[in-house]
């Protein structure tokens, strides 16, 4: 999905390069990047998904720690070659990125309210990176975009805390849902995604987007509407793997409408 973030950042930003070798190695340093990230996490957190996702690769031994090092190593290499391969100022954005991964990974994740900012800037990276391939990062659209997505994404890492709770507390986590409750973690989450859909009417106020955006962005904003209502309901754990879901379809299709209103 980091992949096609960093599409969508080139299609609204720069349309007529979209088929373009700076595209494809745009996707393939977010894919290699948020894959090296997603490595480096299972290895950091064996301890709790042996109890919270027992199946996993590492916790299942299917997988050797050092064999998913190396790994997560390989593919962070070639996330920075595709990178450098695009120009210097996408190299160190994604120099950046890979080290802010690392960091939530390493130390961020435990530190409460610090490390789901940290995975919701990552969530946003990706379209700035798209936009930066082709120096198009003035793009007043390409930056409501990240906002939302920003917004989004970190409500939803909140509701990740209440689902984790267990695994977290073998950790030694400092989520905001061990600290203060599940209570007002779910309310937390549902203030971000309706401060998500808030953004999404920015477009149209200062007048950057055609019709069409604003009769499609109501589909992503119901079901984050939707998913605020239902968190605030029931902070159950089985309801905020249920929201966890279905606001990652709400993020796609969000993502899609914009990227439509870069298209010709």
């Amino acid at each position: 999905m980091v992949g096609l973030a960093v599409v969508v950042g080139i299609t609204l930003t720069s349309v007529n390069n979209l088929l373009s070798m700076k595209t494809l190695l745009g996707f393939f340093t977010g894919f290699f990047i948020s894959s090296y990230s997603m490595v480096t996490n299972d290895y950091y957190d064996i301890e709790v998904d042996r109890i919270n996702c027992p199946n996993k690769s590492i916790p299942s031994n299917k997988i050797k720690p050092k064999e998913a090092i190396l790994y997560a190593f390989l593919l962070l290499f070639l996330g920075e070659i595709s990178s450098l391969l695009i120009g210097p100022t996408n190299f160190v954005i994604a120099t950046i990125f890979s080290l802010i991964a690392w960091i939530y990974n390493y130390w961020g994740k435990k530190k409460m309210f610090i490390g789901n900012i940290m995975v919701a800037s990552s969530v946003a990276i990706p379209y700035l990176y798209g936009g930066t391939a082709f120096e198009k990062l003035g793009n007043q659209l390409l930056w409501f975009l990240a906002l939302t997505s920003f917004l989004a994404a970190a409500g939803r890492e909140i509701v990740k805390t209440i689902t984790d709770i267990e695994g977290d507390r073998a950790r030694n986590v400092n989520s905001i849902s061990i600290s203060h409750g599940s209570e007002l973690a779910g309310n937390i989450s549902a203030i971000f995604f309706i401060a998500a859909v808030a953004t999404t009417i920015l477009p149209i106020i200062t007048k950057t987007v055609v019709s069409g955006y604003s009769a499609l962005i109501i589909i992503p904003d119901i079901l984050f509407l939707y998913a605020s209502i239902k968190i605030i309901k029931d902070k159950s754990k089985e309801n905020a793997f249920k929201i966890k879901r279905f606001t990652l379809v709400g993020m796609l299709v969000g993502m899609i409408v914009f990227m439509l209103e870069g298209l010709p």
